[in-house]
């Protein structure tokens, strides 16, 4: 499948569901096409199949001719082989279309998400990108997967119509009429289908969304004995949802039913009104055998036309889903004449006073420990205001892409995925079994891959949740090592691990990131001890620069920081 644009100059903003759908369906414009052909070739060929009968028992049973009887035979052969593969070629594309439009869905969705970055879970919850993922790329796919079918669907109608007015004036104008009537009887449950599907969604939505919050803290609801509450509420959403499909389902099956009453009455009229003509001499045995087979067939278009209208409704609301993610903006944006970073220098927050010197390893520690994260976001520019320089150049004056290749922010949200550890260490491959072993010897982790069967070729579980804490928080600086950016800023790499661990990762980090900026956002005294130069910040400011041992002795505030003591604890000392 062919890669698709970040950004696409056709559909400005993506602010509408129709739009969104036009723009998935010009994308894929030759297998539409090639769909739509195909399925105008099969519904036409059945279209045919009763006029052939018909002509079949009139000249060749009727009249005894069996040179006329073969003749008949032989092109209802040719037809029917012309209609088998015209079906089979329709499938194929129906299935292309259906893949084409559901996982170019997926891809612009996975793309915005990586360009929203941080700010989409701030804006929209993780149910609403799984529902995506989960449903709504299949209600795109299935709408483009019908619409080879629904253009046969017009097209065939037209030639049956076309052919009972030359048999029969007043059949043809009860199909022209009859069928049309039929569509529009359907029309007005279409809209309340469309409103309760929606509701429907939305529920979907909630309820992925406390699914995944309850998952992602289901080992704090154990420890604080809240697993019934959330599991009763869960319940309770659960039933929200099952009440909104049991609303779609009552509309949804009185449309299926109605897809087949109609149709039957029409049937029944259709050879009422040819028997009558027939009993009455105005038409012959086989073309009352025809019109049987036209009004048996056209139930076929008829029911295409109006799944295509319920596949319509469920497509424009699965694509406004879909626009709910397009439309957010990041927090961060590209400049509009960005600048190109220098490879060194120091990085510099002119906010707080931090000044990380080019080469050294420098750590910071706050005496407000929470706001380590928004720190780490002002130094790795994921806040749109820093106004921090990397080498004297504003980070707000590059691109992010450029920003993101200097300077790596580790955090402690930082997570693994489902796949080979080796991939997920070094994702873009460019590691050599050298480079990645000195890495994990850097982080201490050698003991979580002799563990594993196959090394560094053994399979992650999703979220890495196969490892411990410490596992899973070595492997997560392995591969922030790996990356080996201009500036690296770790905030609490060693907070989940031993302290034989976290000593030994202190000793080896400066080794491995000699000569590149190092910023490590800590209280740690194993890691104070043995970084180049300590920051301290309270209240958002710095207040004291120097060695730890220093700073233990001169900076009251400090001290108490690092050994967690209050100013009564240390008076007692």
């Amino acid at each position: 499948m062919r890669q698709l644009p970040l950004a696409d100059p056709g559909l400005p903003n993506h602010r509408s569901p129709v739009r969104y759908l036009w723009w998935v369906a010009r994308g894929q414009s030759r297998t539409l096409a090639g769909g739509m052909a195909f399925g105008i070739l099969w519904m036409a060929a059945q279209a045919f199949i009763p006029a052939i009968l018909g002509r079949a028992i009139d000249e060749g049973i009727a009249a005894q001719d069996g040179e006329r009887l073969l003749r008949w035979t032989a092109l209802l052969f040719v037809v029917g082989v012309v209609q088998a593969t015209a079906g089979i070629m329709r499938h194929r594309f129906a299935v292309t279309n259906w893949l084409t439009a559901a996982y170019r869905t997926v891809q612009v969705v996975t793309r915005k998400s990586a360009d929203l970055g941080a700010t989409l879970p701030k804006q929209l919850a993780t149910g609403e990108v799984v529902s995506i993922g989960a449903g709504d790329l299949s209600y795109i796919g299935n709408l483009m997967e019908i619409s080879a079918r629904f253009a046969g669907a017009i097209v065939a109608f037209f030639v049956v119509a076309v052919i009972l007015l030359s048999s029969s004036t007043v059949l043809g104008l009860v199909v022209l009429i009859g069928v049309p009537v039929m569509l529009f009887a359907l029309g007005p449950m279409l809209r309340p289908l469309h409103k309760r599907q929606s509701a429907q969604r939305e529920a979907v939505g909630e309820l992925n969304s406390l699914g995944s919050d309850i998952v992602a803290g289901l080992r704090v609801l154990r420890g604080i004995g809240g697993e019934e509450s959330f599991s009763q509420r869960y319940r309770s959403e659960s039933q929200q949802v099952r009440k909104a499909g049991v609303r779609v389902a009552g509309i949804q099956s009185v449309l299926d039913a109605a897809q087949v009453l109609l149709p039957g009455i029409f049937v029944v009229l259709v050879v009422g009104l040819g028997a009558h003509f027939a009993l009455h001499g105005d038409l012959s045995a086989g073309s009352l055998v025809a019109f049987y087979g036209y009004a048996t067939f056209l139930v076929l278009p008829l029911r295409t036309a109006t799944e295509f209208a319920n596949q319509l409704m469920r497509g424009l609301v699965a694509a406004g889903r879909v626009i709910r993610v397009l439309k957010l903006e990041p927090d961060v944006t590209d400049p509009e004449t960005p600048v190109r970073l220098p490879d060194h220098g120091d990085l510099v927050d002119p906010v707080s006073g931090v000044r990380a010197r080019d080469g050294l390893l420098t750590a910071i520690v706050s005496a407000e420990p929470d706001s380590y994260g928004t720190l780490a976001d002002r130094l790795g520019r994921y806040d749109n205001d820093s106004e921090v320089r990397y080498g004297g150049v504003t980070l707000a004056s590059a691109t992010r892409a450029d920003v993101r290749e200097r300077i790596l922010v580790s955090d402690t949200g930082a997570q693994l995925f489902t796949g080979v550890l080796r991939t997920e260490l070094d994702p873009a491959g460019r590691r050599t079994d050298d480079e990645l072993m000195a890495a994990i010897r850097t982080a201490s982790a050698e003991d979580v891959l002799v563990a594993l069967p196959d090394g560094l070729d053994s399979e992650v579980e999703e979220k890495g949740r196969s490892f411990s804490g410490g596992q899973r928080q070595r492997l997560v600086l392995v591969r922030a090592l790996l990356a080996d950016p201009s500036v690296l800023v770790l905030v609490e790499p060693t907070s989940a691990v031993d302290a034989h661990t976290e000593a030994r990762i202190a000793d080896r980090l400066r080794a491995h990131r000699a000569g590149r900026s190092t910023v490590v956002l800590t209280a740690s005294p194993l890691l104070l001890d043995r970084v180049d130069e300590v920051i301290f910040v309270a209240a958002g400011r710095v207040v004291a620069t120097g060695k730890h041992r220093e700073l233990l002795e001169s900076t009251p505030a400090y001290r108490r920081t690092v050994t967690r003591q209050t100013e009564a604890e240390e008076a007692l000392r």
